[in-house]
């Protein structure tokens, strides 16, 4: 199946393109952010700075450096407020764009962590509902989409959306 989902740390597949769970500034931060800070080098942070930030559900690509994957998309998640703030079309665009961007680094294959789950807030329910739809509508434009959760209920939410 073109979308998998696995439990692991999305800093160490060798996938054309990981997405990064970012911050506006792109300079790092928690989570999985920090963590793929660290994994890529400084050369990272440093072509971050050049690329003046990044709006929630927009995405923006750099090399992978010190990473396995060749490309980092990373995508501004958005910090829940209650679902009323249109949080529900701004992740999903997270995932459109970052598949968008994906097709024009020409990556085949690429790995999504669950966007703004952790500080963000994010239902997880509902993140993961978002995930899977958006993948699942991309899935004919690549070889592998995979879903990486951190924990076990993550991962559990996506095996059974995905059947």
């Amino acid at each position: 199946m073109p979308v998998e989902a696995l439990r692991g740390d999305i800093t160490r597949l060798e996938v054309d393109a990981i997405v990064n769970a970012a911050n506006s500034s792109l300079l790092g931060g928690d989570g999985v952010d920090g963590a793929i800070h660290r994994a890529a080098g400084p050369e990272l942070v440093a072509e971050c700075r050049m690329l003046n930030g990044c709006k929630p559900g927009q995405a923006k690509a750099t090399k992978g450096y010190r990473l396995p994957a060749r490309h980092v998309i990373h995508t501004v998640g958005p910090v829940w407020n209650g679902g009323g703030k249109g949080e529900a079309e701004t992740l999903a665009s997270c995932y459109r764009e970052s598949l968008r961007v994906a097709e024009t680094l020409g990556a085949c294959t690429i790995a999504f962590p669950a966007i703004s789950t952790g500080i963000y807030g994010y239902p997880r329910e509902d993140a993961a509902e978002i995930a899977v739809r958006e993948t699942l509508a991309a899935m004919d434009r690549f070889e592998r989409i995979l879903l990486v959760a951190f924990d076990e209920e993550t991962l559990g939410l996506y095996r059974e959306l995905l059947g």
